[in-house]
């Protein structure tokens, strides 16, 4: 399964360019999940969520549908990680099961400033559930400082299946390394000048590295840090357009959506 989305549904720009003009408020998320496969949710990391708010957004949204959560930053933006133990279980405490079947990954995205230190780093990925009453729990993990591109933090990623999140920005590294069962990649580089916010060559080359992990193998055109996995089964992937022209990122993400289908 390849999906598609954005993160967030509430953006004032996109009133009258995403949804159409007089759509109440109270209904954007209804439209956009049935425009998009998937959305991220941004404000659990700046918040703490209540259930009642989960139960909502699940009975909102179609039934294949799938939201990605980002993690708190009381959990990654802190000087030892190895100490996110309570904020972890609080933040899963909070209600995140009522998704249900829509609970997609959960993000782990690290301060541009925070520096990989292997011990530290592997105390984090030890406190990160990998099922949670029943339920297996996907993880991505997003950095941002250039002492991660180390063959030693794609092994421990890989020893702890968690995804290595692809990042496509101007500020950050781009790691594109296989290291958990699914693949979560973050777009950002949308233009305003460009209709669908990605051009259309950009948009065939996204769609076939999406491909490509969809069926298992790597994306044969980006570098790799470590040493390339073995062949494996097929992989789900989550592809989000974010940042860049924000204004963009829906008509990127149906254009990406179109590409994917075109080509199936």
């Amino acid at each position: 399964m390849i999906r598609v989305g954005i993160g967030g549904w509430v953006f004032e720009p996109w009133r009258g360019e995403f949804y159409p003009k007089g759509l109440p408020h109270a209904r954007e998320l209804e439209y956009a999940s049935r425009k998009l496969t998937s959305i991220e949710i941004n404000s659990t990391f700046y918040r703490t969520q209540k259930p009642d708010s989960f139960r909502k957004w699940a009975a909102e949204t179609p039934d294949d549908f799938v939201f990605a959560l980002k993690g708190p930053q009381f959990a990654t933006n802190r000087r030892v990680l190895a100490e996110a133990g309570p904020s972890i279980e609080r933040f899963f405490a909070s209600g995140v099961l009522e998704l249900k079947s829509k609970l997609g990954p959960v993000l782990w995205q690290m301060a541009p400033t925070k520096k990989f230190d292997p011990a530290d780093f592997a105390s984090f990925l030890a406190l990160l559930p990998q099922t949670l009453e029943g339920r297996a729990i996907r993880h991505a993990v997003e950095v941002r400082h250039a002492s991660f591109l180390a063959p030693d933090f794609i092994e421990l990623l890989r020893k702890f299946s968690v995804a290595a999140v692809v990042v496509e920005s101007d500020k950050h590294p781009l790691i594109a390394d296989l290291t958990g069962d699914f693949i979560y990649a973050r777009l950002q580089r949308t233009s305003e000048k460009e209709k669908t916010g990605y051009p259309r060559r950009a948009l065939e080359l996204w769609a076939k590295r999406a491909r490509d992990w969809a069926a298992g193998a790597a994306a044969g055109d980006l570098a790799t840090i470590a040493a390339p996995l073995p062949a494996q089964g097929r992989r789900d992937v989550f592809i989000y357009m974010i940042s860049g022209a924000k204004v963009r990122a829906p008509a990127a993400a149906m254009a990406m959506l179109e590409q994917l289908e075109g080509s199936a």
